[in-house]
C-alpha cells in the first residue's frame, strides 16, 4: 500500500517530526516529494486548487500511489476547540457556480456531482482513536478563497453546511476520483470564520499544527495495515 501525505504549505509539511531535515528525492514542477517512511510519500504542494489539482495528479500518474491523505489546517464554521481533529466525510466545492445554465449549486461539470465522499470516514476516526487521537466528522467546503467573517461565509455556511471550510481538499478529492484513487483527509482546526479574532487565530495556529504533525504519520502507517481489497 503507497500512500502519499498532501499537504499545501511547507509550514504543514514541517510539523511532521523530522520533515525539516528530509531532502526531497525529486522535484516535478516545482513541488518537492519526499519519502518520510516506507511506501509513504510527502509533499506540499501549494495553496488552492489548481496546486493541489496539480500535485494530485503527479502523485496518482507519476508515483502511483493507491490513497491520497490530504492533511492541513482548516477555518471552523462552527465552535470546535483550536487544534480539534475532523476527518473530512465529504467534500464540497463552493467556488464552483453554473446556475445559470440550469445546474445546481456546487456541481462539477464533467464528473457531474457537487458532493465527493471520502474513504471511509467513520473507520478513520476509529484508526484516530486507535492511535490516541480524538477526531470527530464533517463536511468540508473548499474553494479558492481564504475564508474570512462576512456575507459571503453566511453564504457558504447556509448553502453548503461544512464544519470547516479550505482551499484544497475539494481539488485532490476530484482528482483522486478521476484517477480511482482513494482519497481521506484529515485537518486541525486553526480558526474560526464568525470570530472577531479570526486573524489572530489564524497567524497563531501552532497549537493546529502540533497537533496534527503528531499524528499524521502514524495515521497513514495504521492505513497501511487496512484491507483495501
Amino acid at each position: 500500500m503507497k500512500i502519499a501525505l498532501q499537504f499545501a504549505m511547507p509550514a504543514e509539511l514541517h510539523a511532521l517530526p523530522g520533515a525539516r531535515d528530509l531532502e526531497p528525492f525529486e522535484t516535478v514542477s516545482g513541488v518537492p516529494f519526499y519519502q518520510v517512511a516506507p511506501d509513504i510519500l510527502a509533499c506540499a504542494g501549494g495553496v488552492s486548487k489548481v496546486n493541489a489539482a496539480m500535485s494530485a495528479e503527479i502523485l496518482c500518474l507519476r508515483y502511483g500511489v493507491d490513497l491520497i491523505l490530504n492533511a492541513g489546517v482548516a477555518g471552523c464554521a462552527a465552535d470546535l476547540p483550536t487544534g480539534s481533529l475532523v476527518v473530512a466525510s465529504e467534500f464540497v466545492q463552493h467556488d464552483v457556480d453554473t446556475t445559470a445554465v440550469g445546474d445546481p449549486i456546487g456541481l462539477v461539470s464533467t464528473v457531474n456531482q457537487v458532493v465527493f465522499p471520502t474513504w471511509k470516514p467513520e473507520r478513520c476516526v476509529e484508526l484516530l482513536q486507535s492511535l490516541g487521537a480524538a477526531a470527530v466528522t464533517g463536511r468540508v467546503a473548499t474553494g479558492d478563497w481564504f475564508a474570512v467573517r462576512g456575507a459571503r461565509a453566511e453564504w457558504v455556511r447556509d448553502t453548503f453546511s461544512p464544519l470547516l471550510v479550505e482551499m484544497e481538499g475539494g481539488a485532490i478529492a476530484q482528482v483522486c476520483l478521476r484517477n480511482g484513487v482513494r482519497f481521506t483527509a484529515l485537518k486541525s482546526v486553526s480558526d474560526h470564520l464568525f470570530s472577531e479574532n479570526q486573524a489572530e487565530e489564524y497567524f497563531d495556529f501552532g497549537q493546529a499544527l502540533e497537533q496534527l504533525g503528531g499524528i499524521v504519520l502514524p495515521f497513514a502507517q495504521a492505513l497501511q495495515k487496512e484491507d483495501f481489497a
